[in-house]
């Protein structure tokens, strides 16, 4: 299995997990937001020029994703410079 690389703001308490090769950064073209009715966050999708899903962002990660995830994501604050 490939591994995925996720990041993790705590500060914005927000995620983002990466579906493409971690040497590229291609541009998002198109978001989908998705408003769950109940889920009490926000998760965007994220699409390429192709309508390939590239990334997903979760707001309110905190609540949203487990625990062992967000400890093992590459930190994007200051707390985990």
């Amino acid at each position: 299995m490939a591994d995925t690389r996720v990041t993790y703001d705590r500060q914005a308490n927000a995620a983002y997990v990466y579906f493409t090769d971690p040497q590229t950064r291609p541009k998002a073209a198109r978001t989908h937001p998705c408003d769950p009715d109940g889920a009490g966050g926000m998760i965007n999708l994220d699409f390429d020029e192709d309508d390939r899903l590239i990334g997903i962002e979760i707001l309110a990660a905190g609540s949203k994703l487990p625990q062992y995830l967000l400890d093992a994501a590459e930190r994007l604050d200051a707390e985990g410079a």
